[in-house]
């Protein structure tokens, strides 16, 4: 794992400009077709073009403001540290994956992602479930920095705060690896759209 670029001096434009030079953890799902939210076009249409589309609405402004708060309740469960990277990572083998991870654990070969999650969408996360395309969000960032595991803490508006911890699987990561390269080389640096995934977002 490689530094591509600080980020803590950088304009949100810039910020997402830098994001379109490579596969993220947000778009792996998308791109394996198994965000129900975000097609493997859409980013196909973010990656070709020059325009920076500054989307914001309440549950993200929300998630935004409520990461450093996910961030000290997993600490207090856990007893677990966590610093901010204030950076884009890169995999140095394959540089198209590119990674921004909301903290890293102080001391281990791991890191933490934030979510905040509506109740409407609670059945999602119960009976230790996590949505796939999180999961494949994880397993790239597992990809890009070598680490062994990485863990998931979400606050549930009003109902429960949850703590999942995925372990590195190699065989998801070579496939995304397979997965994201096809797509970088087949689709966006040959400006040919992916097919229609069935996501509503098509």
């Amino acid at each position: 794992m490689r530094r591509f670029i600080a980020t803590n001096e950088l304009e949100k434009k810039e910020w997402l400009r830098y994001r379109k030079m490579g596969i993220t953890g947000t778009d792996a799902g998308a791109i394996c077709g198994l965000n129900p939210y975000v097609s493997a076009f859409q980013v196909y249409q973010d990656k070709i073009t020059d325009n920076i589309e500054e989307t914001d609405n309440e549950a993200m402004r929300q998630g935004r403001d409520l990461e450093n708060y996910v961030a000290q309740r997993f600490t207090e469960k856990t007893g677990l540290r966590v610093r901010r990277t204030n950076a884009i990572f890169q995999n140095e083998e394959h540089p198209i994956m590119l990674a921004d991870f909301d903290r890293l654990i102080v001391g281990q070969k791991a890191g933490l992602e934030c979510k905040t999650v509506s109740p409407y969408s609670a059945d999602k996360w119960s009976n230790g479930q996590i949505p796939l395309h999180y999961q494949m969000q994880v397993q790239h960032y597992l990809a890009v920095s070598g680490f062994d595991c990485w863990y998931v803490a979400a606050v549930i508006f009003g109902r429960d705060f949850i703590i999942h911890k995925i372990n590195r699987d190699e065989e998801i990561i070579q496939n995304l690896i397979i997965i994201e390269e096809r797509f970088w080389k087949e689709h966006v640096m040959a400006h040919v759209m992916p097919d229609p995934d069935g996501t509503k977002s098509c």
